[in-house]
């Protein structure tokens, strides 16, 4: 009975949500048709396939930590959160670290979109994205386009969105701090140095200066290999979506995800298993950057299109991605995160 309780109030609370939606845009709490054109228009796919391309260039040597071609990447990404007008930490946008042997210098690229000036929020949510990857090894260069150009490429135009939100005027009741995580290929030294940094006090927002404690993390929203249809649900359809939690978000927040994807017509097919395998749910949700803020007990999600057969291959490369999804799955992500702030 429990379960029959718990569906028919998840069913009237989506019911009612988009019956509002359809009635008037405006019934929906936060929806707003012209700002939401303004974000939805920083996201097209020429612009994506751009970035990933990029990304998967041999000028970037498949991106291994410390490497030339990694910092030419780090930089690119600094050179995209400056542009789209996001706040460094301490005057910079990288933060570098060595890795666990002393031998390579990573960099994490980082920034913030602040939320209310007038009501300072004391509460954060990161979105995150690791953009290295293998490299080039034995001669052969691991180009890395799903993962992780994709993630990165929606992780930057997500950082667009919100920066036109921000010239509209709109503001949040969390920040939200962006990072590109180095070394994600080194036992995820990157954002287990971001972590460190937060959870020693050493990391200052750059409006207030006030020091920025686990405590004031909301949530953790991790992006990692979302490019590709290869690996489609079991229906079989090309444009599909996994989001894993781990039981870190309530329902409710979770089924925000269903009415966005109604709302802003991006259509996708949603999961929130791992291929309907409760086993490999839980190992594939701990895979990834989010590990080290779960193990911290920090809500934490994980949005990809699953692993495919060009993981860690030197095909995984710009041409085999779907950049018609990978912009609507950006897109849906970006309404999402809007609501959880």
């Amino acid at each position: 009975m429990p379960n029959l309780k718990y569906f028919l109030k998840k069913t009237l609370f989506c019911a009612f949500l988009l019956l509002a939606g359809i009635i008037s845009e405006g019934a929906v709490p936060g929806f707003d048709s012209h700002s939401d054109k303004a974000a939805q228009n920083m996201v097209w796919e020429t612009k994506m396939r751009r970035r990933v391309e990029f990304l998967s260039d041999s000028l970037c040597e498949g991106r291994a930590c410390g490497t030339r071609g990694g910092t030419e990447a780090a930089f690119e990404i600094l050179r995209i959160f400056r542009k789209a007008g996001l706040l460094p930490f301490d005057g910079s946008y990288s933060q570098s670290f060595q890795t666990a042997d002393n031998i390579r210098t990573g960099h994490n690229i980082i920034g913030m979109i602040p939320g209310s000036l007038k009501r300072p929020p004391k509460s954060y949510i990161i979105v995150g994205a690791h953009f290295d990857n293998l490299g080039t090894l034995d001669g052969h260069l691991y180009p890395g386009a799903d993962s992780n150009a994709s993630g990165t490429a929606a992780l930057c135009s997500i950082a667009d969105m919100f920066s036109s939100m921000k010239v509209l005027g709109k503001v949040y009741d969390s920040s939200v701090i962006f990072v590109a995580f180095d070394a994600n290929c080194l036992s995820k030294a990157g954002s287990e140095e971001l972590f460190r940094r937060i959870n020693s006090g050493l990391l200052k927002d750059p409006v207030n200066g006030q020091t920025i404690r686990p405590g004031n993390i909301r949530m953790m929203i991790n992006i990692d290999q979302i490019g590709s249809s290869l690996s489609p649900l079991a229906s079989g359809r090309p444009d599909y979506l996994i989001m894993l939690d781990g039981g870190t978000v309530s329902e409710n927040n979770k089924d925000w995800l269903s009415v966005c994807n109604r709302l802003y017509s991006t259509d996708l097919e949603l999961s929130h298993t791992y291929y309907g395998s409760a086993n490999f749910t839980k190992i594939f949700y701990r895979l990834s950057d989010q590990q080290v803020f779960v193990d911290h007990r920090i809500p934490s999600v994980l949005f990809t299109s699953g692993i495919t057969m060009n993981n860690n291959k030197t095909y995984d490369s710009p041409r085999t991605l779907n950049y018609d999804v990978l912009r609507r799955r950006t897109i849906l992500i970006f309404h999402w995160i809007e609501r959880m702030l």
